[in-house]
């Protein structure tokens, strides 16, 4: 098992940047598939991007490619979520999750088996 710790939420207006953080401890880390999602409230959990153990493959839902990035610092045991022109659409808890499994396109909550406990990200018009 790895902790995972998110950071770098806050309120920003539309059009705006912000880059999440997700601190891992624990055993491992490099072999673990990251992944963050978000979950906005009355609505289900849904993905929004992916990286595989190394960063040598990235997915990301169609509703963020071209202006979220994922990334990943195995020496610092920490993978990032860059936001760039947001929108108030964007406005969600959003969590980052780990797991040992390969990375999928469009993987569900079910195959991570741990997770953070989410950084709020609030996006005004």
């Amino acid at each position: 098992q790895v902790q995972l710790v998110e950071s770098g939420g806050g309120l920003v207006q539309a059009g705006g940047s912000l880059r999440l953080s997700c601190a891992a401890s624990g055993r491992a880390f490099s072999m673990y598939t990251k992944g963050w999602f978000r979950q906005a409230p009355g609505k289900e959990r849904e993905f929004v991007a992916g990286i595989s153990w190394n960063g040598g493959s990235t997915y990301y839902a169609d509703s963020v490619k071209g202006r979220f990035t994922i990334s990943r610092d195995n020496g610092k045991n920490t993978v990032y979520l860059q936001m760039n022109s947001l929108k108030p659409e964007d406005t969600a808890v959003y969590c980052c999750a780990a797991t040992l499994s390969a990375i999928k396109p469009l993987p569900v909550g079910a195959d991570f088996g741990s997770w953070g406990q989410g950084t709020q990200v609030t996006v005004s018009s």
